[in-house]
């Protein structure tokens, strides 16, 4: 019997010093002013407790755990759930729609 689809995508609003890492920066060429910080990630748990784990320190992204200031659910949660499969392709296809609206966006 197959599981049912238990994997999410999920975007994390970064405060503003993130722009201050070279890095970001350079990740980000096209990045237009105003517009959010964002990491893009995906998991196989609830996006509350995966963002909860980047913040104590668990698995963590530096920028989030560094910068990670809440959840957007907003951006990701018509998506979720989805087998793992299609929550890979759909991280990346969520970075790469963000970034090409302006948005300052992170993936590990």
């Amino acid at each position: 019997m197959a599981r049912r689809p238990h994997h999410h995508v999920y975007v994390i609003e970064l405060d503003d010093r993130v722009w201050n890492v070279a890095r970001f920066r350079r990740a980000n060429p096209g990045y237009v002013l105003g517009k959010p910080f964002v990491y893009v990630g995906m998991t196989g748990l609830d996006p509350d407790v995966r963002f909860d784990k980047h913040k104590a320190g668990i698995q963590a992204n530096a920028f989030v755990l560094d910068h990670g200031l809440r959840l957007l659910p907003q951006l990701y949660e018509r998506y979720n759930p989805m087998a793992y499969e299609a929550a890979r392709s759909m991280e990346v296809e969520l970075g790469i729609r963000l970034r090409a609206a302006g948005y300052g966006v992170w993936q590990a």
